[in-house]
C-alpha cells in the first residue's frame, strides 16, 4: 500500500467514512488547480464532498457530480478570454 492509501485508509476509519475513488478526485482536483486556480483546487474538492454529503450520493452519482466540475473546469474561460 503507498503513502497516499495508507493516509485515505486511515483517514477514512477516522471519520468512518467509505472507500472513495481517489483517481477522480485527484482528476477533480487536477482540471481545477490547471483550468481555473491552483487555490480552487482542494476548495472545489471540498464543495463536492458537501453535495455528495448533502446528498448522500452513492458511488455512481458521486461520479456524476466529479464529472460535471471537472467538465465546467475545462470549459472555464481563461485569463485571455
Amino acid at each position: 500500500m503507498s503513502r497516499l492509501e495508507d493516509w485515505l485508509s486511515a483517514v477514512r476509519q477516522e471519520l468512518d467514512l467509505p472507500e472513495v475513488d481517489a483517481a477522480a478526485v485527484l482528476d477533480l482536483t487536477r482540471d481545477v488547480a490547471h483550468e481555473v486556480a491552483r487555490p480552487a483546487a482542494p476548495l472545489t474538492a471540498f464543495l463536492v464532498g458537501v453535495a455528495v454529503g448533502r446528498t448522500g450520493a452513492d458511488a455512481a452519482r458521486t461520479r456524476d457530480l466529479i464529472d460535471r466540475v471537472s467538465e465546467m473546469a475545462r470549459g472555464w474561460p481563461g485569463d485571455a478570454e
